[in-house]
């Protein structure tokens, strides 16, 4: 599994936020070693997505 931002899908940062929420959801709150591996991917996805621009 690559970790890199560059090989990650374009998700917008709202998708890869409810992946995130549900891998919480699905360990009861504790993650296993492969979880946290999960995260941290997610996480650099997440950081690397297209953000929502606000109207001023």
């Amino acid at each position: 599994m690559s970790t890199t931002v560059e090989s990650l899908s374009e998700r917008s940062a709202a998708e890869v936020n409810e992946e995130i929420r549900a891998l919480w959801l699905r360990s009861g709150g504790t993650l296993s070693v492969e979880q946290r591996e999960e995260y941290r991917r997610l996480v650099l996805e997440w950081a690397a997505a297209p953000q929502p621009v606000e109207a001023a």
